[in-house]
C-alpha cells in the first residue's frame, strides 16, 4: 500500500476500527454504518479527502449478511488520492445515515442508491425516486427483482414456449 493511504487507512483502522483491504492498487476501507459519518468527516477535515466522487451499492442476494454494500469513492483533489469507502448492511430493509451534511453533493447519489436499491438514507433532505416514476414497485438493481422479460421462441424451443405463455381469453 502506498505511504500516502497508510497514514490515513492507519488512522482510521485506530479510531473507527476500519477494515482495511487493497487490491490490484485500489485501497478499501470497510466501516460500519454507525461508524461512517464520523470517519467520513475525518477524512475530509484531516485528510484532505474533499471530494465525493459517487456513491454506489452492491446486492449479494441470497446472501443476508451482509446484503448490501453501499460503495462512496472519495478524492483528496489536492494530492490526487482517491479511496473507497464500503459500508455493509443487512437485510431486505437497509438503513444508513446519509452524507449530505459532509458532502452536500451526495444528495442526488444517494436518492439514485434508493431508487434502484432500496437503501435508505436516514436524515437525507430529499430521499424520493429519482430515476424511476414515482409509482413505481420495487427497485430494479436489485438480484431479487423480477426481471420480466418474454422468452425468445425459435424453431428448437416453440412448442415449450407456447405451453407457458400467457394468452389473451378470446
Amino acid at each position: 500500500m502506498d505511504g500516502k493511504y497508510q497514514v490515513v487507512a492507519a488512522a482510521l483502522q485506530e479510531r473507527y476500527g476500519v477494515e482495511i483491504q487493497e487490491f490490484r492498487g485500489e485501497v478499501t476501507l470497510v466501516v460500519a454504518s454507525d461508524r461512517f459519518l464520523e470517519a467520513v468527516r475525518v477524512m475530509r477535515d484531516e485528510f484532505g479527502y474533499d471530494h465525493l466522487v459517487d456513491v454506489t451499492a452492491v446486492d449479494y442476494w441470497p446472501q443476508e449478511e451482509p446484503r448490501f454494500h453501499v460503495v462512496y469513492h472519495i478524492r483528496n483533489l489536492a494530492e490526487a488520492l482517491i479511496l473507497c469507502v464500503r459500508v455493509p448492511l443487512n437485510g431486505n430493509f437497509p438503513k444508513h445515515p446519509t452524507v449530505e451534511s459532509v458532502h452536500p453533493g451526495a444528495n442526488w447519489y444517494e436518492r439514485e442508491v434508493y431508487d434502484m436499491f432500496g437503501v435508505t438514507f436516514s436524515g437525507h433532505s430529499d430521499l424520493r425516486r429519482i430515476l424511476t416514476p414515482a409509482d413505481w414497485v420495487g427497485h430494479p438493481l436489485r438480484k431479487d427483482f423480477p426481471l420480466g422479460y418474454e422468452e425468445v421462441a425459435f424453431s428448437f424451443n416453440y412448442d415449450e414456449i407456447m405451453k407457458r405463455k400467457l394468452h389473451p381469453k378470446e
